[in-house]
């Protein structure tokens, strides 16, 4: 094997082909203290080599800590860690092997899947406890418990990365005015007395994890490390988007001191209940488990039998922060199902000049969530929790309501089949609507799925082994049923307006440097072709035969370019941005050959692939805003606080704007906000209110 090169923030000679008899194979990651390859002993076996990055190497102070991490690291190999096979901390490069875990990080996990469900968040919960109970018990504190330092593998999550662990005879002591971690994931008493890091603050850094792992975010966001900082000694945690049954002893790991958090054997007990009341199926053992126990598993949830109808909890955490008057800045409103109230709806003339009435309307009960629409059959089509509606697209009238099983996740309504398909995802069985009336054409109970899409004139779930079902939109009878080819566990996206709509699927290499993207007809499960492309990528849209994807940077969300691939040509192109837009990889959409991009610090940004720049920039100053939708004259945004903005298409100039329409629950955001509805010449959108409304697209200025 050829010496490897590293290519990691340190520029170094080329790699050893050895660490000790381990043969080097390939590079699994890196990070500020070394480089991690796959490597084989002498008979075989498979393990992860850490290699200390050559300048560390001449290090005395950082060769004791490498010391200390093996030391720690040998204590505490057990079932929730990656168990040491062999190390020497005083060779040229020290090294340290410990057993291989196939098995992604839970930032590799979240990063390529989104959020976990609430079974999920439980049961990794629990495996964390756990953990954090046996690495105490041997007197090791971890001090850098962070998404990228827990493996998700088969039996359960295991932590590992022992690099700034203390034990507590240890001889070395943190440095006075020197901080040693991750600022996201440390405790308060990391930042204010680092030398009395205790115990309690791992149980701090767990529960950090369970926000990411429940919302994508932690619980303290911001990019300059200092303002985290701050925002961890002195502000409440942000837990809008962690499940209501969790969010309380979330909240609980998340004291600012030490004592008032609970003891990972704590959390165990809470959990148990938690489990007793939320779901019938046992993931905690009724005592602790002994060490040599494997963890509860930390993958999703096992299939049920046939035909059983999953049933989760979608409540989040929004009522309970806002009862215990935390400041919510994101996440979701509170949840409100449909039932008795009148609905109202008022029309206003908003422009003189235009002929289309702009109107509003409020199908239900305020404060029920922000609608979510589309447009078929000459038709909105709307979804709250807990109601799917109807309205006249004239005149905002309710045509008709449907209620239907809370949904853990909003989505508009869509049209298979000739039916609208509510889209509830994940919960109780699949239900059809008659377009005209609401009423429903048919119903099915399925297996347990973990994803849904509605693509063309089919649904295709996935479940968690990867088997995706395709079902017909017209009947609700299962068409076909596999495992797709270079797709583990596949979460489909798609895009309207494609002639032949096509499922795309995507997943990164384990070295984080390749993104597969597959594409699938929907009617049959085939795929129509794969490729393999540079970066980190999320197809965002499809037009004229190409799939628009962006790519994003070191930083998760982040977009640094944007690209477009022709598969029938095999042609890439890739658009460098000048700065990259933050938090845009879930927001962005394509009209033609231009992909716009709203960030989450305002930015708007449309990017000509056609021409291979930036064609603007625009500062909107709105926090957040939803996936911008563009009819090639005007760029269309809706705000958290219900305004739709209109931004000139060619020159990027704000031309118009609506009014806020925040309703009661002005202190909390929806954890997704609603994608302006183009049709006919007419905008439609959804407000936090619950109002929906129309305005004419053709001047934003009159709005």
């Amino acid at each position: 094997m050829a010496p490897q090169r590293d290519a990691g923030a340190d520029a170094e000679a080329e790699l050893p082909e050895y660490a000790g008899h381990y043969r080097l194979e390939s590079r699994l990651g890196s990070g500020g203290m070394g480089v991690v390859h796959l490597a084989r002993s002498a008979s075989g076996m498979r393990v992860a080599v850490k290699v200390v990055h050559a300048t560390y190497a001449r290090d005395p102070e950082f060769r004791g800590r490498f010391r200390q991490e093996v030391a720690a690291a040998r204590r505490v190999s057990g079932a929730f860690t990656a168990p040491v096979v062999d190390a020497d901390p005083e060779a040229g490069r020290p090294w340290m092997a410990t057993l291989y875990i196939p098995g992604p990080t839970l930032s590799e996990h979240v990063k390529r899947n989104g959020p976990m469900d609430e079974p999920q968040l439980r049961r990794l919960m629990a495996g964390l406890a756990e953990a954090l109970r046996d690495i105490h018990r041997v007197g090791v504190v971890h001090r850098d418990l962070k998404p990228s330092n827990v493996l998700l593998a088969e039996d359960g999550p295991k932590v590992i990365d022992f690099g700034i662990s203390r034990p507590k005879d240890s001889e070395l002591r943190t440095e006075t005015g020197k901080l040693i971690g991750t600022p996201p994931y440390m405790a308060p008493e990391q930042f204010r007395r680092p030398r009395e890091v205790g115990p309690a603050a791992d149980v701090f850094t767990l529960g950090s994890l369970m926000v990411h792992a429940a919302t994508g975010r932690g619980p303290f966001d911001s990019d300059s490390p200092y303002v985290v900082a701050y925002q961890v000694v002195h502000d409440e945690p942000e837990l809008t988007g962690v499940p209501e049954s969790l969010a309380p002893l979330v909240l609980r790991c998340l004291a600012k001191e030490p004592e008032d958090r609970p003891t990972p054997d704590e959390l165990m007990r809470e959990l148990r209940s938690v489990a007793a009341a939320y779901d019938t199926q046992v993931f905690v053992p009724a005592e602790p488990a002994a060490t040599t126990e494997a963890p509860p598993r930390a993958a999703a949830e096992p299939s049920p039998r046939p035909g059983r109808v999953v049933r989760r909890l979608g409540k989040r955490s929004a009522l309970l922060a806002g009862a215990l008057g935390l400041a919510v800045t994101g996440g979701l409103v509170a949840v409100q199902a449909f039932g008795g109230a009148e609905p109202a709806r008022t029309a206003a003339a908003q422009s003189a000049s235009s002929p289309f009435g702009a109107w509003e309307a409020v199908p239900a009960a305020k404060d029920g969530g922000m609608p979510q629409c589309s447009y078929a059959g000459r038709r909105l089509l709307c979804a709250r929790p807990g109601l799917v509606f109807a309205l006249d697209p004239a005149d905002g009238s309710t045509l008709w309501r449907h209620p239907v099983v809370e949904a853990v996740r909003s989505e508009p309504p869509v049209v298979s089949g000739g039916l609208v398909q509510p889209e509830v995802g994940l919960l109780g069985p699949l239900e059809a609507l008659d377009p005209a009336t609401g009423e429903p054409t048919w119903q099915e109970d399925m297996p347990a799925y973990d994803g849904m899409r509605t693509v063309g004139d089919m649904l295709l779930l996935t479940r968690a082994d990867g088997t995706v079902t395709g079902v017909d939109g017209a009947s609700g009878r299962t068409k076909w049923a596999h495992r797709i080819p270079g797709q583990s566990v596949p979460y489909f996206t798609s895009f309207a307006g494609e002639p032949h709509p096509a499922a795309y699927a995507t997943s990164q290499s384990a070295d984080g440097k390749r993104t597969r993207v597959t594409a699938v007809d929907p009617a049959s499960g085939d795929v129509r072709w794969d490729a393999e492309l540079a970066g980190v990528l999320t197809p965002v849209g499809a037009a004229d035969g190409s799939v628009f994807l962006v790519a994003e940077g070191a930083v998760y969300g982040d977009v640094e370019a944007v690209v477009r691939y022709t598969p029938a040509t095999g042609a890439t192109r890739r658009v460098a941005l000048p700065v990259r837009v933050e938090q845009a990889s879930a927001a962005a959409g394509v009209h033609g050959d231009t992909v716009y991009l709203m960030g989450a610090g305002g930015s708007l940004v449309a990017v000509d692939t056609a021409a291979g720049r930036e064609a603007w920039r625009l500062e909107t100053g709105v926090s957040r805003g939803s996936a911008p939708v563009s009819d090639g004259r005007h760029v269309y945004v809706t705000a958290p606080d219900g305004r739709l903005l209109g931004v000139d298409a060619r020159k990027g100039r704000l031309l118009g704007q609506t009014r806020p329409r925040l309703g009661a629950d002005s202190d909390k955001v929806p954890a997704s906000l609603p994608v302006p509805v183009l049709a006919g010449g007419h905008v439609y959108a959804g407000a936090p209110d619950g109002t929906v409304f129309g305005v004419a697209g053709r001047d934003p200025g009159t709005w």
